[in-house]
């Protein structure tokens, strides 16, 4: 492979960076998700989370709030994951509150 020309622009695109040189972080992400959801639903909803991998209730209030615990191997399926809670029925909102790396 041709070494790439280190410039603003490459590095801004990615050029520069090939698969083998990405070295992903140690562990995974971990993050919490504020989740208001139809009360009358609650019940529902909490359970649709909990059969998502690595999703967890951490609080709940009866008006239709939820905080999620999401422990995820990499932003990526971050992101899915609050992706999916987002489209899951009933769910008004769901909002991304912390997120950490895990060292």
């Amino acid at each position: 492979m041709a070494q790439a020309k280190l410039n603003r622009r490459a590095l801004i695109t990615g050029r520069v960076l090939s698969a083998d040189r990405i070295v992903p972080p140690p562990g995974g992400e971990i993050a919490s998700i504020l989740v208001q959801a139809r009360p009358d639903r609650l019940v529902d909803v909490e359970a649709d989370i909990t059969a998502l991998a690595g999703c967890e209730i951490y609080g709940r209030d009866v008006r239709g709030k939820l905080v999620v615990v999401v422990d995820a191997p990499d932003a990526g399926s971050l992101g899915t994951t609050l992706n999916t809670i987002q489209s899951l029925q009933h769910v008004y909102s769901a909002a991304l509150v912390f997120h950490a790396i895990e060292a």
